[in-house]
């Protein structure tokens, strides 16, 4: 693992020729996770690649990671794909930028603050329960849709820890979410060039989902406002308090609209993919479940984990890292140059749409050894010895790192933990489990598994 980035006088970016480009816009918008893998494997660490009028300069190198996202952040803002999903989620923490989002992040970062997260171990631990009992009374029926049931876990996690809110009153929030996600996505890859306004059917559903969306999230601020709660150290709570400070009550309240919708689709779509992407490698790695489960019955017996506990579930947290480097819930991470620049000796222009993507980078063959494989134990004290800091971004790196890191490990690790001590999931025998880079790196069509009690 010693590869460094390109030393030296600046050089242009190698890339596929001019005449490939609409193959190319064909082939990204069919598999864009095949693209960015072979054209890393073939032109190297920084390629350009030209789509129509633009061209996407695509950084592969840790080093090109550290300097994009840490080291000259200032010059670099949400760029292609995420400017235009605006259009969709609005003026969020995930797509607002400048002194709005500084005032954003401001607003929602004590309520994830360590000492408050570890505080919420309990609940996720009970809703990990409901989980395990639910899928229990399905145990010899026909298959379950695991991706889905995670979307509903997850969810039902975000409510209670983040809002002080019962997400499972609102029957419709996670079809809405879908909708918003899928028009989000297509904004990214249309560049917004087609109206919201034209009565197509993808057009007509974002509409009623938004409105479904804007429905919710003003209930939920008007009953938090009506019965507020004794601590107010939730999302919800600080929230309406921005708001009532807010010199324009309309602009407070479309951001506050945005935020939540944000907020809760990021806080619940990472983790659920997560946890899909989890129960998928353990069925397809039984000795890894088997670990795994020992592991929980040494350290938990029959009861719910602590957060104590959690720290000691050191192989169960590893598998967990595996899965984020091979399925990153974040795959593409997007951006802008303010002003020219030079990335591991390549000169970027102003306004360049730059490209930094973790599924690439976490099966880098010179810093991932059978970068394709699942190996747990990679992650184990010692194995992470010469490999560069920024060679693993499952939640990105510097002043715009993932805001609720600490809470989705916690989720995933105690969900897993409870899960694989009581059941056992397989894949339905002949399924294709597929990879669909959406906004997260979900599970294409969901996942169809049975599951089997082992205790």
């Amino acid at each position: 693992m010693t590869a460094t980035a390109e030393p030296g006088a600046p050089s242009a970016l190698p890339g596929p020729p001019r005449g490939a480009t609409p193959g190319l816009l064909l082939r990204m918008a069919r598999d864009r996770l095949s693209v960015m893998t072979s054209v890393s494997r073939r032109y190297g660490d920084a390629v350009r690649l030209r789509l129509g009028p633009r061209s996407l300069y695509f950084f592969n190198h840790p080093d090109h990671v550290k300097h994009v996202l840490t080291d000259n952040a200032a010059n670099y803002t949400k760029g292609i794909g995420l400017v235009h999903a605006r259009r969709a989620l609005g003026d969020g923490l995930l797509t607002s930028e400048g002194e709005v989002w500084k005032a954003q992040r401001r607003t929602i970062q004590p309520v994830f603050q360590a000492k408050r997260v570890n505080g919420k171990a309990e609940v996720i631990a009970q809703e990990a329960a409901g989980l395990v009992a639910r899928l229990r009374r399905r145990q010899g029926g026909g298959p379950v849709d695991i991706s889905a049931e995670m979307t509903g876990l997850t969810l039902g996690v975000l409510g209670r820890t983040l809002l002080d809110a019962d997400l499972g009153a609102f029957d419709s929030i996670g079809e809405s979410f879908e909708a918003v996600q899928d028009q989000a996505m297509f904004e990214m890859m249309s560049l917004s060039a087609v109206p919201t306004w034209l009565p197509l059917p993808r057009q007509r559903r974002f509409r009623r989902a938004r409105a479904d969306l804007d429905r919710i999230v003003a209930r939920l601020a008007a009953e938090r406002a009506a019965h507020p709660t004794p601590e107010g150290d939730d999302v919800l709570s600080r929230l309406v308090e921005a708001v009532r400070r807010e010199p324009d009550a309309r602009t407070g309240r479309l951001r506050m609209r945005d935020e939540m919708v944000t907020l809760l689709l990021a806080g619940h779509e990472t983790t659920a993919s997560t946890l899909s992407w989890t129960f998928h490698l353990l069925d397809r790695h039984p000795e890894v479940w088997e670990r795994v489960r020992a592991e929980v019955l040494e350290v938990l017996g029959d009861r719910l984990p602590t957060v104590a506990d959690v720290h000691r579930l050191r192989y169960t947290t590893a598998v967990i890292q595996e899965v984020m480097r091979l399925y990153p819930p974040v795959w593409l991470l997007p951006r802008l140059s303010r002003e020219a620049d030079e990335i591991g000796g390549h000169p970027v222009p102003a306004g360049a749409d730059v490209v930094l993507c973790p599924y690439t980078l976490h099966r880098h063959p010179a810093f991932w050894e059978e970068p394709d494989r699942f190996d747990p134990d990679r992650f184990e004290p010692g194995r992470a010895e010469g490999r560069p800091r920024y060679a693993y971004i499952p939640f990105g790196a510097g002043p715009r790192v993932c805001i609720g890191s600490a809470l989705g490990m916690l989720e995933a690790t105690i969900v897993t933990a409870a899960v694989v001590r009581e059941l056992r999931l397989s894949t339905v025998p002949g399924y294709r489990v597929r990879a669909e880079p959406m906004l997260t790196l979900r599970v294409r069509g969901g996942l169809p598994m049975t599951v089997r009690s082992v205790a």
